[in-house]
């Protein structure tokens, strides 16, 4: 199972962002959050932040738009340089079409979960997605606790992409710590976001390196 790290810059210090972001190197992925202060209770970036992290490093930029009318912005983000773009179930009306607009801007589709969401509900759209996102806390701010019963949403849609044969990532985020992580792979995650876990450390590669050993002993 091919393994990645997606350092969340939500927990980062953005007075500082450019550094933050190329101290996360050795991950695989930025993930950024983008948050509109309709659909979940705060606000973070736009476009424009999109583009200075994309000038500070080379890893893609996994954009996680808990916003409404994601339709309109998709190409705002996709212009600014997000690789991954992930859109909510629950704040797309029209989601096949949106999934479909990602692709054609050339980027990665991606469909997102709240916790409360059933793994049903994104059934219908798992060809059309290069990755599911679980969300296993409640959206809109860091360093909340894992919800355990994201676990059994893990399970459910891992066996619903390996039984159509399916080459779609499972990215699980929230409360995601060297801890719990090795848990959440045994269920079915192959791509993991960590902010505080990682931020809130006093070295930043190290705390990858564990959550990558912790994983190199996870079996489903």
């Amino acid at each position: 199972m091919r393994v990645k790290i997606a350092p969340s810059i939500l927990s980062a210090d953005f007075g500082r962002l450019a550094d933050e972001v190329r101290g996360i190197a050795s991950a695989d992925y930025v993930h950024v959050d983008v948050m509109d202060g309709h659909f979940v209770p705060n606000m973070t970036i736009g476009p424009l932040v999109i583009k200075a992290v994309k000038r500070a490093t080379s890893l893609p930029l996994d954009v996680h738009l808990m916003i409404e009318d994601a339709e309109r912005w998709v190409p705002a983000y996709a212009e600014a340089g997000a690789d991954l773009i992930g859109v909510h179930v629950e704040a797309c009306p029209h989601l096949h079409r949106t999934l479909q607009q990602i692709r054609d801007l050339g980027k990665r589709p991606c469909v997102v979960l709240n916790p409360a969401t059933p793994p049903e509900a994104v059934e219908w759209v798992l060809g059309d997605v290069d990755q599911v996102l679980v969300m296993s806390v409640n959206p809109g701010f860091g360093g909340q606790k894992f919800i355990p019963s994201a676990l059994d949403k893990i399970r459910q849609l891992r066996r619903m992409i390996d039984a159509r044969g399916l080459a779609v990532d499972l990215e699980v985020d929230g409360g995601v710590k060297v801890d719990n992580i090795r848990a959440i792979a045994q269920a079915g995650a192959d791509t993991f976001v960590a902010g505080s876990a990682i931020f809130g450390s006093r070295d930043y590669r190290a705390t990858i390196a564990s959550m990558c050993a912790a994983l190199a002993t996870a079996e489903r």
